[in-house]
């Protein structure tokens, strides 16, 4: 008689892991149960949950997650949690999925994920397609510390925007909140600066915020950079430079149009490196997350650097 040869033993299940912001969720069991069912639905393992803390909002838990051999590695927050843990996972091959549960989640916006469908979001996570997308890089003054960027970072207007929108203001107002923040730095003072992108000079500037950024729509299909795109192995940049209400109106209107050709109030520029310098301490920020004041910020863009499920 012939021997049969030995069944192969079935795959093992992939293993998902979670890093979650409780943060912004009304209910952190119901969304684990939620995410778990998907999870076991789908052929995977449960998964490993990892809530992140103040003292350590992603970074170490995108850690754990490599060091338990995760096979993707899903994001329940907003974009500043999505930040941190792109900066971990940027370059290791393991992909990120989003399943958003911030304020403005403009990562996801602009991958155009489902934002509001929970389960729906895990499943692309879990089984959608993965595509590389480029990750920003900045220092911020003397540090030595480059920090992560998905989405845009940037000095003035902006930064005092999401600095005067605190989590209180939020969890009350949702969107709104920035809204609000926004009509309190209107009558912000303008700052010189000294812009140079890929090496080349620009003339200084008197400028309301520099936005460096890795993709370009905002909330309420706001578009501020219609040329980003997230996987160009380019940083766009724009400078907004309003004197008064009616400057103010003249932002407005070439931000609706999407207009990005040359204009004395808000210029467009792109490039791989970015070096910005200002005159006073500016408020700055990445990807919404306020860093405090600073006089300068050096960017640059690192092509492909991270794989996301879309």
């Amino acid at each position: 008689m012939t021997p049969q040869p030995a069944a192969a033993s079935p795959p093992e299940p992939l293993l998902p892991v979670v890093v979650v912001n409780p943060v912004n969720i009304k209910d952190p069991a119901k969304l684990q149960t939620q995410i778990t069912q998907v999870c076991v639905e789908s052929g995977w393992k449960p998964p490993l949950w990892l809530p992140t803390t103040i003292a350590d909002p992603g970074g170490g838990q995108a850690a754990a997650a490599l060091a338990a051999g995760a096979d993707v590695v899903l994001v329940c927050g907003g974009d500043g949690t999505v930040r941190h843990v792109a900066q971990v996972l940027a370059g290791s091959g393991t992909p990120m999925g989003l399943v958003p549960t911030g304020t403005a989640n403009l990562l996801a916006r602009n991958l155009a994920l489902a934002r509001r469908d929970r389960a729906q979001a895990t499943r692309i996570a879990l089984c959608g397609k993965t595509r590389a997308i480029d990750v920003g890089w900045a220092l911020i003054d003397d540090g030595a510390e480059e920090h992560a960027f998905m989405v845009m970072a940037g000095m003035g207007f902006d930064a005092a925007i999401m600095a005067g929108a605190p989590h209180e203001l939020k969890v009350r107002l949702g969107s709104l909140a920035y809204v609000v923040s926004g009509v309190r730095a209107l009558r912000g003072l303008r700052a010189s600066i000294n812009l140079a992108v890929d090496g080349r000079l620009e003339l200084p500037r008197p400028v309301r915020a520099v936005v460096v950024g890795n993709c370009g729509k905002l909330l309420g299909g706001l578009v501020l950079m219609p040329a980003a795109r997230v996987d160009d192995g380019l940083l766009d940049v724009v400078t907004i430079g309003p004197r008064g209400i009616f400057g103010w109106l003249a932002v407005t209107a070439r931000v609706l149009t999407r207009s990005r050709h040359g204009h004395r109030i808000i210029q467009h520029w792109q490039g791989r490196t970015v070096i910005i310098s200002s005159d006073i301490a500016q408020q700055a920020q990445l990807d919404g997350d306020p860093v405090g004041e600073a006089r300068g910020m050096r960017m640059r863009v690192d092509r492909g650097a991270l794989l996301v499920r879309s």
